[in-house]
C-alpha cells in the first residue's frame, strides 16, 4: 500500500478547543481518523504527525522522501514565518499540498502571506476539515497522472 504523510504544525493539537468559530469543533484526532479512512478507500496508508517544533517538521519532511509518495501539510503559523520549511519542501522530490482549515486570505494581513505555498504543488484553504480530504484526493490525482 502506498503511503501519504499527513503533517500538522503548531497549535493544531489544540483543535476542538481552540477558537472553534475559526477552526471548527473537530479535534485533530477526529480529522486524522477521517483522513485515514478516506485515504484507505483510495488505496493509501495515511501516517499522521503533529509538532509544535519547526525542526521536527523539517525532519519529517526530509525523511518523507524515502517513505511516502506525498505529503498533505498544514504548517499552521509557520506558514507565515518559515523559510526553513519552504527550503525543506523544495529539497525533496515528492508532491506536497498545503492545507489550511480557515481562509487565510480573508484573515489578518500577516496570515495572507505563505512562505511555504510557493514550494508546494498547491494550496487548499478555507474548507475546514474537508480541505484535508481534498488534499489527499488531489495527491491521488497528481500521483496517477505523474
Amino acid at each position: 500500500m502506498r503511503k501519504i504523510l499527513l503533517l500538522n504544525g503548531p497549535n493544531l493539537n489544540m483543535l476542538g478547543t481552540r477558537e472553534k468559530a475559526i477552526y471548527g469543533q473537530d479535534t485533530l484526532q477526529q480529522i486524522e481518523h477521517e483522513v485515514q479512512a478516506f485515504g484507505s478507500s483510495l488505496g493509501y496508508q495515511i501516517d499522521c504527525f503533529q509538532s509544535n517544533h519547526e525542526g521536527e517538521l523539517i525532519d519529517q519532511i526530509h525523511q518523507a522522501q524515502d517513505m511516502y509518495c506525498g505529503i498533505v501539510f498544514n504548517p499552521a503559523a509557520y506558514t507565515h514565518t518559515s523559510i526553513a520549511l519552504h527550503d525543506a519542501i523544495k529539497a525533496i522530490h515528492i508532491p506536497v499540498l498545503e492545507v489550511h482549515l480557515s481562509n487565510v486570505h480573508t484573515r489578518e494581513a500577516f496570515r495572507q502571506i505563505s512562505y511555504t505555498a510557493p514550494a508546494c504543488e498547491g494550496q487548499i484553504v478555507g474548507l475546514g476539515k474537508q480541505g484535508y480530504l481534498l488534499g489527499v484526493q488531489a495527491l491521488h490525482n497528481i500521483l496517477r497522472e505523474g
